[in-house]
């Protein structure tokens, strides 16, 4: 009888063990789980408020350079695409600004 009892008892602590490291393996996995399904969440609700992104802000052009400005229009003149006329407003635009 104590054989008996023996393999009773070792009978019931690894069915204990296992049924504790089981338990701990799942709450592991299901917070695992949790955590993975509330980012999923959250980018999900952050899609649905954002549809699209805000429109990024310009960077301010540098200024353009007058003399190659002037440059640029005095070829147009030579090449008989301005006017003398337009060549003039556009020089004294230039200029002035």
């Amino acid at each position: 009888m104590p054989g008996l009892l023996r393999g009773v008892a070792r009978t019931a602590v690894v069915a204990g063990t296992a049924t504790a490291v089981s338990g701990r393996v799942q709450r592991r996995q299901a917070e695992r789980f949790a955590e993975r399904d509330a980012q999923i969440y959250r980018q999900q609700e952050a899609a649905h408020y954002d549809q699209a992104p805000p429109p990024a802000t310009p960077a301010a052009a540098p200024a353009p350079d007058p003399i190659q400005q002037l440059k640029d229009l005095a070829a147009l003149r030579d090449q008989g695409i301005l006017t003398e006329q337009e060549f003039a407003a556009q020089k004294s635009r230039i200029l002035a600004g």
